[in-house]
């Protein structure tokens, strides 16, 4: 059996299409890892923003803004030559994955662009997937996991950080590693777009 939702007893639904419940969880989403594909491997990148930055166009479509990242822009590369994509959505808190499977076009339509702004940001481009593949996993990989769980918290001195990594890959001093995770922590949380 799959880790599907017919592991708690619900019924083991794969759709074509999006539905109510199908929206109403979008419109909760914060946070999804997404799948492309190219000739060379596969990827995947994890995308957030404030709930319901995901947009569901008709039954058969949903798109998002693609904002910066790490700047390597593997998706977009990927999707100029193999359109198969998925994007796994995780809800904090919530004991349940939400998983879409389809075809991704990189999109620059102004309405569309226009639909997936946040604010006054506008994206320069946005992904739009029409859906081929919609289903709920239920939670038990979470609940392994304890990853809601405070006491799973990991206790951020007991790892490398991201500036001595940094520093150690590009053979710099030890005393550019505080200055990189400076900079780091205030990037991570305030250059968002």
């Amino acid at each position: 059996m799959s880790e599907t939702m017919s592991s708690s007893g619900a019924a083991d639904d794969v759709m074509d299409h999006l539905i109510d419940f199908h929206e109403a969880y979008l419109k909760v989403a914060t946070f999804f890892c997404l799948a492309t594909g190219s000739d060379k491997g596969l990827d995947a990148s994890p995308r957030g923003g404030p709930a319901g930055f995901v947009h569901m166009l008709d039954p058969y479509r949903l798109a998002f803004a693609d904002w910066p990242g790490n700047n390597r822009i593997e998706s977009l590369h990927n999707l100029q030559h193999d359109q198969r994509i998925g994007l796994l959505f995780l809800f904090p808190g919530l004991e349940v994955f939400l998983r879409i499977n389809g075809r991704g076009r990189i999109s620059t339509d102004p309405d569309i662009l226009r639909r997936v702004s946040e604010g006054q940001r506008m994206a320069k481009t946005a992904i739009v997937v029409a859906v081929e593949e919609v289903l709920f996993h239920c939670g038990k990989a979470i609940n392994r996991a304890k990853l809601w769980s405070d006491a799973s918290h990991i206790d951020r001195r007991s790892l490398p950080t991201t500036g001595q990594m940094i520093a150690s890959l590009a053979k710099l001093g030890d005393g550019q590693a505080a200055q990189l995770d400076e900079h780091y922590n205030q990037a991570v949380r305030t250059d968002l777009y």
